[in-house]
């Protein structure tokens, strides 16, 4: 047993402002150690998620009290038992969903819809079915596999992607959720080809990503949408060739840049009316993919003839559609080489101790991506 500092998830659903309320209370905590086909990691950095923010404000009910965090990475400290390809001191970057490797969406290729790992993830535990962290005595809840605020955490092997170590760890974070979720909309989901035009709602990290991963594409034109114009000049410097705020025309100015639609359109938001918006901004025989979490209460309308007679396609991305242990190392090779200016995700450093106040800021959509420094 080792003793970690962790942020722990209380209650959902209390009232903002979360740095009075405060739904996260931060103290020491008992770890248990790894066991078979698990690890110990020690957390360097974790990003703050609108899919933390989700369970946080109870739009996304997990079970509490939980050690919140799910984008990270750190550096393995002990191995389990059976376990292969990694070994202490490598650098890792924590993927959110654990694939086992047997279920039949695993089988197909598609490891983001694993069974198990999501089986295990609603139910707060590991692939195993072990709750590691405890407190007083009573065991605590798990955070899709990783939870990462905290100063160490155990984890199941398949929730781990070995990076290159000189990669800068409050940036290899990025990549364990906002890089594989939004470039991997682009490129594995909709499969963008150079030249199509790509519009992308909601610049928060994923939607950055997101028109990253349409530059690294060869879209072109990449029209990125957002309320929060002081959003705009980063959205830009990702890759973005015009930069909307939105209103009642907006759809028709999108039309009138891609003319006629995006060819790929990405809904980063998380609001079902936003969907709406980004379906109506998608051209004849274009394709809509959303990566939103919104609240399950929220239902979406569209004409059910355009599916047909415009060819359209509507599609959801979870975890990008990736392949964690292939597209992890190869975004980062892209990020070596130039091509993904992940660092502009980066919004802003905390300390452990202020995430009640980091995630108020999330909050407010005013920021891209915070990053807890451990």
């Amino acid at each position: 047993m080792i003793r970690t500092r962790a942020a722990v998830l209380e209650e959902s659903g209390r009232a903002r402002p979360y740095a009075e309320s405060r739904p996260l209370t931060v103290g020491d905590l008992d770890l248990r150690p790894p066991g078979p086909g698990e690890v110990l990691v020690r957390v360097a950095a974790a990003g703050l998620c609108h899919s933390d923010l989700s369970v946080v404000d109870g739009s996304r009910p997990r079970p509490v009290p939980m050690v919140l965090g799910h984008e990270a990475a750190g550096v393995v400290t002990e191995v389990g038992p059976g376990v292969r390809g990694l070994r202490p001191d490598d650098h890792v970057v924590f993927a959110f969903v654990p694939a086992c490797g047997g279920c039949p969406p695993c089988q197909s290729g598609r490891p983001a819809l694993c069974e198990p790992g999501a089986a295990a993830n609603t139910a707060g535990t590991l692939l195993s079915g072990r709750r590691p962290f405890a407190r007083a005595g009573r065991d605590l809840h798990h955070h899709l596999g990783v939870s990462a605020f905290s100063t160490h955490t155990v984890a199941a092997a398949e929730s781990v992607v070995r990076v290159d170590r000189s990669l800068a760890l409050d940036t290899a974070a990025l990549f364990g959720c906002a890089l594989l979720t939004g470039v991997g909309a682009v490129v594995n989901t909709a499969q963008a080809r150079p030249g199509t035009a790509a519009v992308v709602f909601g610049l928060g990290g994923v939607g950055l990503a997101a028109v990253m991963g349409a530059r690294a594409a060869g879209c072109h034109p990449i029209v990125a949408v957002d309320p929060v114009t002081t959003k705009h000049a980063v959205a830009r410097a990702a890759g973005a060739t015009h930069a909307l705020a939105g209103g009642p025309d907006l759809v028709a100015e999108v039309g009138d840049l891609t003319l006629g639609g995006g060819d790929v359109v990405i809904e980063a938001v998380g609001s079902a009316a936003v969907l709406a918006t980004a379906y109506a901004a998608t051209r004849r025989g274009g394709t809509t993919v959303t990566v939103g979490l919104p609240d399950p209460r929220q239902t979406l309308s569209i004409p059910a003839v355009s599916l047909t007679a415009e060819e359209r396609t509507l599609r959801g991305s979870y975890l990008g559609g990736a392949v964690p242990r292939r597209d992890i190392p190869r975004y980062v090779a892209l990020y070596q080489a130039g091509l993904l200016p992940a660092d502009l995700l980066l919004g802003g450093r905390l300390r452990l101790d202020d995430i009640n106040a980091g995630f108020d800021l999330l909050a407010t959509g005013a920021t891209t991506r915070q990053v807890v420094v451990f």
